[in-house]
């Protein structure tokens, strides 16, 4: 089986569907690869790379010939028509928003799957195209940010006075706004963040942002983790809030997306002719409209001072690891639904179903909730109320819980009783016929045991690296007592086992440091 990678030739597009990598993984699923001329130059990868990787140099014909053809941008109308009935084409497709396109392909017989379409399911995280994607489009956006704003992100201190740190506003906190405020913070500038989904909250907080919140609570976690659109009182105070900050800020990043509908509009006129002249404004919701009112999708335009970034290619300026991340999401799609050996699309697989668009000629509406994985309860909490936490999806809601170590507490069962009635017996028989001199360390073994276990268990799991330290004193009390077996020699048992004592607790003692020691240089700058 024949699969085609041909060039892009949507302007200023320089990625490619497949990279020497993953030519290699595709030649070993059984695939014949055909790579149409100079299609991953603009990627970093000549012809004779690909060559030697195990791929065809083919002309356009031959490639789009290909029982499968992955591309990057969805194709064009003339490149619909050269595919037929019995082919396949993987690309990023945004059904949603070009009905036209899904129809003209059924028109043609062939079959296609969208890679924007990917179920938010942690198995489907390794084809997760649009998460990749989105990674290096939030970091491309500070960088675009700072080539254009006429000072740097981070405060200095100089000779010739002191260098405010600017601040920035990062509007939507998902895959794309959390690399925007990590790129952010480590060039210094402070960052705000804003999102109406309560999960990301943590998250923010987490890499060294402030999360801005409105008066009113409501939750914004709609289908999948994505974002909702919310109620009209909640838009009103979002509007206030991102005005207010508009007069504050000198960049704001604009990630805001609703899955199927044109970008809401955040950003208005006003809030632009507010803002300080040489500020930025980065929308990367400009290929669905843009978040500002003033974008110009593919375009940077200034007005009234403010420079308003509308790129719609920014992935494409880190074209080769861009390219690198989504040939790996179409091997690890193809790997899933066969290979070459069985490549199908399988109304029964989680992943691929969902992505299916056409088969065969046939629009294939998106598969009913009850077909994708059910998402487990979130845990009761006594004493719950309704409220925005009550509301969140599971995966959410499992976040905002403390995690709790050990069985549930609740009455014990009949095993329980059995146990405990068999730990008495042997507890009797032992104070029955034990010596003296064993009871007492018997008695201090099984406090120590006791006491351990909570000294360990009870410490919240947010704590356990540091609690690596903690344990070193407890070791520490292990070498003391196995020095004292020792002092009596290393003939007998006992001091024998004060030796191994010794020498396992010195273990314990030098890697709870180094694992410290490690943690915190994490967070060294």
């Amino acid at each position: 089986m024949r699969l085609g990678v041909p060039r892009e030739t949507t302007p200023g597009e320089r990625r490619v569907a497949a990279t020497p990598e993953s030519v290699g993984r595709l030649v070993s699923l059984g695939f014949d690869v055909a790579i149409e001329t100079g299609a991953g130059l603009h990627a970093g990868w000549d012809d004779e790379t690909y060559t030697a990787a195990g791929a065809r140099v083919a002309d356009a014909g031959e490639v789009w010939a290909s029982a499968i053809v992955a591309k990057v941008r969805a194709p064009t109308g003339e490149q619909v028509g050269r595919l037929g009935s019995g082919q396949t084409l993987i690309s990023f497709l945004h059904p949603a928003g070009h009905p036209d396109l899904i129809a003209a392909l059924a028109a043609r017989g062939a079959s296609a799957i969208a890679m924007d379409r990917v179920p938010r399911t942690t198995r489907a995280q390794k084809v997760d195209a649009l998460s990749s994607t989105a990674n290096l489009s939030g970091y491309r956006a500070v960088i675009e940010a700072v080539h254009v704003l006429q000072r740097p992100l981070g405060g200095q201190t100089t000779a010739a006075g002191r260098i405010a740190p600017c601040t920035v506003l990062v509007i939507g906190a998902g895959v794309a706004g959390l690399a925007a405020i990590g790129t952010a913070r480590s060039l210094g500038a402070i960052v705000r963040a804003f999102d109406t989904r309560p999960a990301v909250r943590e998250q923010i907080a987490s890499m060294g942002a402030e999360f801005l919140e409105v008066s009113i609570e409501e939750d914004g976690t709609g289908q999948g983790g994505y974002a909702r659109e919310m109620s009209p009182a909640f838009i009103a105070a979002e509007m206030a809030l991102f005005a207010e900050q508009a007069r504050a800020v000198d960049v704001i990043i604009a990630t805001a997306l609703i899955p199927g509908r044109r970008a809401p509009v955040l950003v208005t006129s006003e809030m632009v002719a507010s803002m300080r002249r040489g500020s930025v404004i980065v929308d990367l919701a400009a290929e669905m409209g843009g978040n500002c009112e003033r974008t110009v999708p593919g375009e940077a335009v200034e007005i009234a001072g403010v420079t308003i970034i509308g790129y719609t290619d920014l992935p494409s300026r880190l074209a080769t690891q861009a390219s690198t991340l989504y040939a790996t999401n179409v091997v690890n799609l193809v790997e899933e639904m066969g290979g070459a050996a069985r490549f199908a699309i399988d109304d029964e697989n989680d992943i691929v179903r969902p992505m299916a668009v056409v088969r065969h000629g046939e629009v294939l509406a998106p598969p009913p909730l009850a077909a994708q994985p059910p998402q487990p309860a979130a845990p009761a909490t006594a004493g719950a109320t309704a409220g925005p936490v009550a509301a969140m999806p599971a995966q959410a809601a499992r976040s905002s819980h403390r995690v709790s170590h050990g069985p549930p507490i609740g009455p014990p069962g009949r095993g329980s009783w059995l146990l405990l009635g068999a730990a008495g017996l042997a507890l009797a028989l032992v104070g029955a016929f034990a010596p003296a001199g064993f009871l007492t360390h018997l008695t201090v073994f099984v406090l120590a045991c006791v006491v351990g276990y909570q000294v360990v268990w009870s410490v919240t799991p947010a704590l356990h690296t540091p609690l690596m330290s903690v344990t070193n004193a407890i070791s520490g009390i292990i070498i003391v007592g196995g020095m004292l077996q020792i002092g009596g020699g290393t003939t007998s048992a006992a001091g024998l086992l004060g030796l191994a004592a010794v020498f396992v607790a010195m273990i314990n003692v030098a890697g709870g440091f180094l694992v410290t020691q490690r943690m915190l240089k994490m967070f060294h700058r």
